[in-house]
């Protein structure tokens, strides 16, 4: 076995391991460390797959920008798991018939004529000057053009999303509304009250 098939198997073995630790762990902390496990390994199989400027996008905007803010809500938000584990077997069967066409589909998918190594041989050696980043980004704006478009605008709908949900008003919590202290006048707040000289 060559040093490249035996990294790859290492990589890949990790990851699936750490895919079914999010899944089955108790801890959310922990299920979002085992997250960040699997998007290591997955940048190394980047990495061998000569796809370097995908294998730092994935450490860099996933492990450190979106899997430290997932961490962080975790942290800050009051789960109750014991009412998250409530319904856990009655959605149990649903849950894995799921699972089990996942796995079937993708057993169809990956054992077709279209996976392996006769199907997927290695890619030719870059030429001199080859840019992996400068070919990603003509293709994405020449050829998937349109489809990037339509996956930003789908990020933005979750983005607002999201932030449309988080947005609740909480009892006991001192707000000030900027919109009326702009338009705030000295009659509302200042009352001038004439009093008559008093002597001694």
């Amino acid at each position: 076995m060559e040093f490249k098939t035996a990294i790859f198997y290492l990589f890949s073995a990790v990851m699936v391991i750490a895919a079914l630790r999010v899944i089955t762990a108790r801890n959310p902390v922990h299920a979002a460390l085992f997250l960040v496990l699997a998007f290591f390994n997955a940048a190394g199989i980047w990495m061998l797959l000569q796809a370097e400027f995908l294998a730092i996008t994935l450490v860099l905007v996933y492990v450190g920008a979106v899997m430290v803010l997932f961490l962080f809500v975790v942290m800050m938000l009051d789960i109750n798991l014991d009412r998250i584990r409530e319904g856990f077997w009655s959605y149990l069967p649903v849950g894995a018939a799921v699972g089990i066409l996942m796995v079937v589909e993708m057993g169809i998918v990956l054992g077709g004529r279209y996976f392996g190594i006769d199907a997927m041989p290695e890619p030719p050696a870059p030429q001199a000057g080859f840019s992996n980043t400068r070919e990603l980004g003509r293709l994405l704006y020449t050829d998937y053009v349109y489809p990037f478009e339509l996956a930003s605008l789908v990020l933005l709908v979750a983005m607002i999303a999201a932030v449309a949900l988080t947005l609740r008003k909480r009892k006991g919590v001192r707000a000030v509304d900027p919109a009326q202290q702009i338009s705030v006048k000295r009659a509302d707040r200042v009352e001038i009250v004439p009093m008559p000289v008093e002597k001694e």
